[in-house]
């Protein structure tokens, strides 16, 4: 509730206080203050109660922060449970970094970068048999059942 109120705010409302108010009244003020909030507090805390034990018992566990209007649409979607559809695991299991590591970059054409690993024959033979040759800058044609 008073999160954004920073120091310098704090100091500004205590001396306004202290010249509105005067040294002389101001602890009165502050215990007639205090007295009010917790008469409050004590109220809701009541009013509360009440509505729970009209609730009968299955509502014991009842919360009233439950009736946040984003706090109910996430309880009634996501059934309570913090990942419920399983998405971390989903996220975990594509994780592309994992592949990166375990698996060494093949040069194409023989032309390699240093750190990676170009094709020897037998590996340039095996690409030159998967299909016909492609000149500079041509695409090879799209097939669905490779893999």
């Amino acid at each position: 509730m008073f999160s954004d109120v920073g120091g310098l705010e704090i100091v500004t409302l205590v001396i306004m206080a202290i010249v509105i108010f005067g040294p002389d009244k101001l602890p009165k003020l502050i215990q007639d203050t205090m007295g009010f909030i917790k008469k409050i507090r004590s109220f809701a805390d009541s009013a509360k109660e009440d509505i729970r034990s009209e609730l009968g018992p299955e509502f014991k566990d009842f919360e009233f922060e439950d009736l946040h209007p984003k706090t109910f649409v996430r309880k009634q979607l996501m059934g309570g449970q913090e990942d419920p559809l399983g998405l971390k695991e989903i996220r975990e299991s594509l994780d592309i970094r994992s592949v990166l590591d375990d698996k060494p970059a093949v040069a194409v054409n023989g032309h390699g970068r240093a750190g990676t690993v170009s094709m020897d024959k037998a590996g340039a033979a095996g690409a030159a048999s998967a299909g016909p040759a492609l000149q500079p800058g041509e695409r090879p044609p799209f097939d669905p059942d490779a893999t």
